[in-house]
């Protein structure tokens, strides 16, 4: 898989963005220098603070918010987004999972845009994030995000799963929605998320179950 300089991951609360951020950043530091920026401002449960120990372990640069993960977990932005872009092969941007969460983003477009070539803004959906989720409330979230952020999706990213309960045929039965998202949007299904325990298809990319759910 090829990937550009930088990598930012939205998409639905709850569609496995996260946990997809940290597993490309891990894949992406096999060949070149890599950093993670958190800049999920939404959501205080599943951040990537929490995974700080296990990728600086690794040799990847782990920037989140100040206080983040404490008793304060008020989001302050104080981030030099171009320095750790020019400094860094490979930058992962972590971006809240909702329009208010893009605004944060919104705040370094002029930097990324200086990338126009190299970036990437993959927008993750999962099937299965809630019972009742359709292709169309998936598409007006997604242009909600870019209208936020004043920046357009490059590609798509299919993360269906159930977390330990996944299996290869709810992996499969997600093809249609995710077809008639990529159709709506004519934006390109840049690959699928199966878990690592599967064996994957062309365009397949396994994950590891990195991020827990509240009560495991």
């Amino acid at each position: 898989m090829q990937f550009k300089k930088i990598t930012i991951i939205t998409g639905e609360y709850g569609s496995g963005k996260t946990n997809l951020s940290v597993n490309l950043a891990c894949e992406m530091h096999k060949s070149g220098s890599t950093a993670i920026v958190d800049l999920d401002t939404v959501n205080p449960y599943f951040r990537t603070a929490d995974f700080r120990d296990e990728l600086t372990g690794q040799g990847i640069d782990v920037i989140t918010p100040e206080y983040a993960n404490s008793n304060l977990d008020i989001p302050v932005l104080n981030f030099d987004i171009e320095r750790i872009i020019r400094t860094h092969d490979h930058t992962v941007i972590d971006v809240g999972g909702s329009d208010a969460g893009a605004f944060a983003l919104g705040r370094y477009k002029a930097v990324i845009n200086k990338y126009s070539d190299d970036y990437d803004m993959l927008y993750v959906y999962n099937m299965y994030r809630t019972t009742d989720v359709s292709a169309e409330e998936t598409v007006v979230l997604l242009r909600e995000i870019e209208q936020a952020c004043s920046l357009k999706c490059t590609g798509l990213v299919n993360n269906p799963n159930l977390g330990f309960e996944t299996t290869a045929e709810i992996v499969e039965n997600a093809s249609e929605f995710s077809e008639e998202i990529a159709r709506m949007t004519g934006l390109p299904v840049v690959f699928r998320c199966i878990p690592e325990t599967l064996t994957p298809s062309e365009n397949d990319f396994p994950v590891k179950r990195k991020v827990k759910l509240i009560w495991e």
